[in-house]
């Protein structure tokens, strides 16, 4: 049911600079905070709500629509939204797709998730890309400045904010046909469903392991090759991961990175990372392959990179195979001397373009080749 108390009345969106927006609520009644980010793409709002590395960010829908074709469970890629709130310029809660299940009004309230609407997205998004990424508020509950203020002093950084151990599986778990002809070790730092998808269509039998997991426990499982997932928050806050990515890379077991497995290998191989003035979100984001000289349209979501300045320090041991057509940061790398590669972007593109979905059977036939 929705609730009907707070639709359609004033809310607030303050941001860490003071710049201070009224819209109307949508969504559960509170007061909720996090980084504010923008998603460019018009459509997959259900897989990007649920996508674990937006994790602690508020997140601007840049379309002028949203909810439009309601919300299915087969459109999700987690347990639950784990975006912390959200920004649109119209949300409805009329949807025209026959197999929906729901409202997106309804969706956004059992999740308890605080929206607001009826926001110059445009402008605010503008705004963003000047002023770069910072903390906000959204509230449906207060309109006195001090409270909002209070609030948002209350809500962490996300430079040096660990969050993968948070939201990861709590336990282990397997996925996909036992007896598929190989084995893959997926460590969750916040692991997207149609990844393991992706990678079980392909002939492989996985088991995911929260964050924490050491490396003898991932190579207990008897691999022939190791998956570092994508999450949320600062890969520098994570000495737990890169201390298991260490492991992994001495083993010699095939290893392929997304997101923030593509940080941790590289700062595994001695490459810092940085925050980004306001990150890549999105779908329509372009990408060459320096490799086999095509480009990809592809799909994004990351407010950290690798330093570049770092990785051609490393040129003897690490290729460049990926860049940003934007902005000419660094999307992929491979070791040359060890079966190990990674890109910033998201292969299994969900939702996207399948521009790229041929890593994963790169990723097959690296294990092959290892296995012989």
């Amino acid at each position: 049911m929705s609730d009907s108390n707070t639709l359609n009345q004033n809310a607030y969106l303050l941001l860490q600079d003071g710049t201070l927006f009224q819209g109307k609520s949508f969504g559960k009644t509170g007061t909720t905070g996090g980084e504010i980010c923008f998603n460019t793409g018009m459509t997959g709002y259900q897989e990007v709500f649920t996508d674990p590395s937006y994790a602690g960010q508020v997140l601007i829908m840049n379309t002028n629509y949203v909810g439009n074709y309601g919300t299915s469970d087969a459109d999700i890629e987690s347990d639950r939204v784990k975006i912390k709130g959200l920004i649109c310029k119209n949300i409805t809660d009329r949807y025209s797709r026959m197999t929906a299940s729901g409202s997106l009004e309804d969706y956004l309230i059992s999740n308890n998730i605080v929206a607001i609407q009826d926001i110059d997205t445009r402008a605010l998004v503008q705004h963003v890309r000047n002023k770069g990424a910072m903390n906000c508020v959204i509230s449906t509950e207060s309109d006195k400045v001090e409270a909002l203020q209070e609030a948002l002093q209350a809500v962490p950084d996300m430079e040096g904010l660990e969050l993968s151990s948070r939201i990861c599986t709590r336990e282990a778990y397997t996925f996909g046909d036992e007896k598929a002809p190989l084995r893959i070790s997926v460590l969750d730092l916040g692991v997207k469903n149609n990844i393991l998808k992706c990678l079980s269509e392909r002939g492989a039998y996985l088991k995911v392991f929260p964050a924490k997991t050491p490396f003898e426990e991932l190579a207990a499982f008897q691999p022939d090759g190791i998956f570092i997932s994508n999450g949320p928050g600062d890969p520098a806050s994570m000495p737990y991961a890169e201390a298991t990515m260490n492991k992994v890379l001495d083993s010699g077991i095939p290893m392929f990175g997304i997101c923030l497995g593509h940080q941790l290998l590289a700062r595994a191989s001695g490459i810092g990372t940085f925050k980004m003035h306001h990150g890549h979100r999105g779908l329509n984001h372009p990408v060459k392959n320096l490799i086999s000289g095509c480009s990809e349209i592809t799909t994004q979501n990351h407010g950290f990179g690798i330093i570049p300045e770092d990785v051609y320090k490393m040129k003897d041991t690490v290729e460049i195979t990926h860049v940003n057509l934007n902005d000419d940061s660094i999307e992929g790398i491979r070791l040359k001397n060890k079966p190990a590669f990674s890109v910033q972007y998201h292969p299994e593109s969900s939702p996207g373009t399948h521009d790229s979905r041929y890593l994963f059977d790169e990723f097959i036939d690296m294990i092959q080749k290892a296995k012989g």
